[in-house]
């Protein structure tokens, strides 16, 4: 996403491949648009540092500093040499009141990066493996377009890969979940795609094992 040069020479930043951007929990009153390269995402969870996730291009993050006045919920280390824009709270309003077509694109970054992050959350507070998995499949099923005649069959565009980084597993582990869930006829599986038959069949189980204060 490269929005204009002046933009680049006023708050252009960048970062070399495994530099840190910024720590979990220090304070913080700057987001981050990415113009190029990708962005690592970690958190410390049970005393334990995962990959929360990578972004790319167009996405923006460090945002809830913006929002919240809140320390770092996460650690941003560049997973390659990145450009970013960066914007700390005084600029930001300067910037959405001079350009509000910036200020559109960014304001839908913002929600969705927020309904992404609640998501995420959400399925990485699952104690087991199969409901995680699960939810990952309903969390990208939420973003595919559903052709009413299709009843409770769905399809996303995934691989194993992809589903094992949502859910925060291993690949391995996640393939053994997928298998089990393909034997049970409840899936089939693609390359890059992956067949649920009745997503609402998913959702009751989820919903099963989720914790009552974090039910949807």
């Amino acid at each position: 996403m490269n929005l204009n040069k002046s933009l680049e020479e006023r708050f252009g930043k960048r970062y070399k491949k495994n530099e840190i951007i910024f720590c979990e929990f220090e304070p913080g009153d700057t987001c981050y648009l990415i113009q190029s390269g990708k962005v690592e995402i970690v958190k410390i969870m049970a005393n334990l540092e995962k990959t929360i996730d990578i972004l790319e291009p167009g996405e923006i993050f460090g945002e809830m500093a913006i929002l919240e006045q809140a320390p770092r919920s996460a650690t941003a280390i560049a997973d390659e040499n990145v450009e970013l824009l960066e914007f700390n709270r005084e600029n930001f309003v300067i910037l959405m009141q001079g350009n509000p077509a910036i200020a559109l694109k960014l304001l839908k970054l913002f929600t969705k990066r927020i309904y992404d992050q609640k998501r995420r959350f959400m399925i990485l507070t699952l104690e087991e493996t199969d409901a995680k998995v699960a939810d990952v499949f309903i969390m990208l099923s939420e973003r595919m377009p559903r052709d009413p005649l299709d009843g409770d069959m769905v399809e996303i565009e995934a691989n194993v890969e992809d589903i094992a980084h949502w859910a925060g597993i291993p690949p391995s582990k996640c393939q053994e979940v997928i298998n089990h869930f393909v034997y049970q006829g409840r899936i089939e599986l693609f390359p890059n795609k992956i067949k649920i038959r009745n997503i609402n069949d998913f959702v009751r189980f989820v919903n099963s094992k989720r914790k009552p204060y974090i039910r949807q």
